[in-house]
């Protein structure tokens, strides 16, 4: 039996309350966050406003959470209208994303955009790599090359089964999945507590209200052992969350209720589940040993 290291504290915040971390000349509002292995900038983007990368060195991917925004997205020769409720695989190198109208545009970077690692609020949470967490690592690129891939959430399946917990695709770089929304509270009699070995989970809530229920395994050493957690929150929000922490997110709020989980690098145990993963022919899995190629 594997002993692992107990694992440090939840990250958690409220976005687009207090200062924003940086704002634009136009007067867009950004608020960074990060994992172990990635940044999540939330922006408020003013109407005509951009976003610019330059060398970018890996895919990134930009989250539409609300049905009220349009953008376009352009990288090289590409240039790609995305309007609604969307996730987009954005290339390496050049890109922007130009506001049509005033909306959120979330960004999911991975580490090895260095630039952007102290930009975030709890990067002191940081400094050292967290124990249980297995450093990034990229998957295979996609063999049809890189390029803009938009993938709108009102031309994809919808389901909420063992199978697919919601509409999930992935990239080299991250999974995401959007989970289905739940109206009115769940069922407290049918949680999923569960944890996991060597990766971190991001709970991003753009809609509702939820309560993270969190437990540390106890570990040999009883002054390490810690109170469960029943962390409340509102949306936006975001809760990151360490291997290998017992947690599960259950919705309180009266209306809609809605969470984007995250992953950076891609799971793998979701990934070899036949149809689980909507775009799984676009991106190839790692090789055949379940190891991801340095």
């Amino acid at each position: 039996m594997t002993t692992l290291a107990t694992p440090p504290d939840v990250e958690f915040t409220d976005l687009a309350t207090g200062d924003p971390d940086e704002t634009t000349a136009a007067g867009s509002s950004t608020w960074y966050f990060r994992g172990h292995n990635f940044v999540l900038a939330w922006t408020t983007m003013v109407a005509g406003d951009v976003l610019e990368r330059g060398d970018q060195p890996d895919e990134y991917v930009a989250i539409l959470p609300y049905e009220s925004c349009s953008v376009e997205v352009r990288a090289g020769e590409e240039t790609e209208p995305v309007s609604g409720k969307a996730v987009v695989m954005v290339p390496p190198g050049s890109s922007a994303i130009v506001a049509v109208e005033d909306c959120v545009v979330v960004r999911l970077f991975s580490s090895r955009s260095t630039d952007l690692l102290d930009k975030a609020r709890n990067r002191d949470a940081y400094r050292e790599p967290h124990p249980n967490v297995a450093p990034f690592a990229p998957w295979p690129d996609p063999p049809e090359g890189f390029r803009i891939r938009a993938y709108r959430l009102a031309d994809l399946e919808v389901t909420q089964d063992a199978v697919r917990p919601g509409q999930i695709v992935r990239c080299s770089t991250f999974m995401v999945n959007f989970l289905a929304p739940r109206i009115g509270p769940r069922d407290p009699d049918n949680l999923s507590p569960h944890d996991h070995d060597d990766f971190e989970q991001c709970s991003l809530a753009v809609e509702g209200e939820y309560v993270h229920h969190l437990r540390t395994p106890w570990s040999k050493r009883r002054s390490e052992w810690r109170e469960d957690r029943h962390l409340e929150c509102g949306s936006p929000s975001v809760a990151v969350i360490p291997p290998p922490m017992i947690h599960t997110s259950e919705a309180v709020g009266a209306g809609a209720n809605q969470l984007i989980d995250i992953f950076c690098p891609p799971r793998l145990d979701f990934s070899q589940t036949p149809g689980r993963v909507l775009n799984e022919d676009t991106y190839p899995l790692p090789n055949q040993q379940g190891k991801v190629p340095s």
